[in-house]
């Protein structure tokens, strides 16, 4: 059975932990260069592409288009500045999907 390739694509501060995990990290400044690594990413197979919230932010449209595939998985994860809810957005949205509720809305009464 074929590994899944994984990638972490950001800016360089908020990536540089993943390389010691063996994760293939991608440096991008800007979300014009994250899309070019996407294609690269596509065309070389990866299995899930972890990008960092600022960058997912700015591509939302590439990120839903290649998540309507089976792979690979893009995955929002917060920058060393910090979390901007993208990540936790998309998992709340595709649990509501897969199970017909929103186990995370807090209704108090």
């Amino acid at each position: 059975m074929p590994t899944s390739k994984i990638a972490v694509v950001g800016d360089r501060d908020s990536i540089l932990g993943f390389k010691t995990l063996g994760v293939a990290t991608f440096p991008a400044a800007d979300a014009e260069r994250a899309l070019q690594i996407f294609r690269q990413l596509v065309a070389e197979n990866y299995g899930v592409i972890f990008v960092t919230e600022d960058l997912a932010r700015d591509l939302q449209e590439p990120i839903a288009e290649l998540n309507r595939r089976f792979l690979p998985a893009v995955i929002p994860i917060p920058s060393s500045r910090g979390a901007l809810g993208i990540g936790m957005e998309a998992i709340r949205k595709n649990l509501e999907k897969a199970i017909g509720a929103d186990i995370f809305s807090r209704k108090e009464g």
